[in-house]
């Protein structure tokens, strides 16, 4: 509880924690505009495809002109400016401390990350997806080299991960934990073309805003959802439902009836899960006490004295006195990182951390497929994202959600069916495959162990 003032040092000895930013979009974005306004962290390089529009985005969060001139690093370091390339490699100077990834795509994500590794920098990704394709092997590679891999703070699944390191600090066990969304099972098979639909607006409003029809169609159909909870099961070791998340529709003041034992009364086939719960009731009508932006989980208190202590202290419980829950109704994004940065510059702790391979995202036929379509991945128009055991993974050999873009098809898939990673052609010469491989094959003794 110390980040502030040790950053506060750093600025007072003129040693801000340098970062290099991949990715400036709205994470990023978010990200700078409150990293300008810390003393003790400094932005020294921002590597982006398209240079002219990070500076679209640093005009439009406050940066001015000036801020963003450094015409190279070595510049942007003696001067405390910032220098904006589209240069990735850039950030891996030995200069910078730590690299925040913002791309979310994870081929992308996988490269960055081993980059940083090499580089012996702390690396925060924010790109879950590719946290999720191959996070605990590179969890591994980095511990190996003495840095830190994190999770972003200020996104759900590092804020579920701290509520469930907290309660288990205690000495509680937790049993269930996840955060809220909006859901109703007709959006799996919601597609960019029809998403501004379910969100109440038009393609023309939702051009204006800047909106990306295919990230905010993953949001939607339950992609999103199913990455950040298979996340949030590799850092914490809770387990995804076997046959995936059910949303159920719940309000805060249900979380310790609904995430409970069903021979008690629950929703819950066994205890220590994520799960994500829906602000929509499912005939639309929206949910009493609604979680849509925030985290929960809950805990059990397992001796009578504990749960006397709940009743004495006012904890919200279910009938019995039993479970109880803890929730925050908002996460920040990217306006939270810089406590990523901090901790992982000046504790070397991360803000959740893939540890095993428990949870993976398994791509899902949103319509039937044909031999030879090209996939077009996360939150497009063929495939949805379910969120699985890594156990029922690696036995039926799914296609991790992301491998799933541009990627041929070679057999035909009915409506609702997983894809194997034998029905497609994946390169086999690629990172991002190439590492998923081998947290599987290291992965497969210690799950058929279980």
């Amino acid at each position: 509880m110390n980040l502030s003032r040790l950053l506060a040092a750093r600025a007072a000895a003129g040693r801000p924690v340098t970062v290099g930013v991949i990715g400036a979009g709205k994470f990023g974005s978010m990200f700078l505009a409150m990293a300008a306004r810390s003393p003790g962290i400094h932005v020294a390089v921002i590597a982006d495809l398209s240079p002219p529009r990070a500076r679209e985005n640093l005009t439009r969060i406050g940066w001015t002109p000036e801020q963003s001139a450094a015409p190279s690093l070595d510049a942007a370091l003696a001067t405390r400016a910032t220098f904006v390339t589209e240069d990735s490699a850039a950030v891996n100077d030995p200069r910078i401390e730590v690299v925040v990834e913002s791309t979310g795509n994870p081929a992308a994500g996988i490269r960055h990350a081993l980059a940083a590794i090499a580089a012996r920098q702390h690396i925060v990704m924010v790109n879950v997806e590719a946290d999720v394709l191959a996070g605990p092997l590179l969890a591994a590679r980095a511990a190996e080299a003495g840095v830190v891999y994190s999770m972003a703070y200020g996104d759900q699944p590092a804020l579920v991960c701290e509520m469930v390191d907290t309660i288990r600090a205690m000495g509680l066990p937790v049993i269930a934990a996840g955060k809220g969304t909006k859901y109703l099972p007709a959006f799996h098979e919601s597609t960019p073309a029809t998403v501004w639909g379910f969100y109440g607006l038009t393609p023309e409003q939702a051009a204006a805003g800047g909106m990306n029809p295919q990230m905010f169609n993953s949001f939607l159909d339950g992609t999103k959802s199913s990455i950040e909870m298979a996340a949030i099961a590799n850092a914490t070791g809770l387990l995804p439902p076997v046959d995936g998340l059910a949303f159920p529709p719940c309000g805060v003041q249900d979380l310790p009836h609904v995430f409970r034992p069903r021979a008690e009364g629950g929703h819950l086939a066994r205890k220590g899960v994520v799960e994500v719960i829906s602000s929509l009731e499912r005939d639309s009508r929206p949910v009493a006490g609604d979680l849509r932006w925030g985290v929960y989980a809950v805990f059990e208190g397992e001796t009578e004295y504990v749960r006397r202590c709940f009743s004495e202290y006012g904890v919200h419980t279910d009938s019995t006195g039993r479970y109880a829950a803890l929730w925050r109704p908002y996460h920040l994004i990217g306006l939270e990182l810089g406590v990523s940065v901090a901790s992982a510059a000046l504790r070397r702790e991360p803000t959740g951390c893939s540890g095993a391979w428990r949870g993976d995202v398994a791509s899902t036929a949103k319509r039937d497929l044909r031999a030879g379509e090209i996939l077009d991945g996360e939150g497009g128009a063929m495939v949805w994202g379910k969120c699985i055991p890594a156990s029922r993974s690696l036995a039926e050999n799914a296609l991790p959600i992301g491998l799933a873009h541009g990627v041929k098809l070679l057999r035909d898939v009915k409506r609702g069916e997983m894809l194997r990673q034998s029905d497609v052609a994946l390169d086999m010469t690629l990172d991002a495959v190439r590492l998923r491989g081998e947290m599987e094959a290291a992965a497969r003794p210690l799950l058929a162990a279980e």
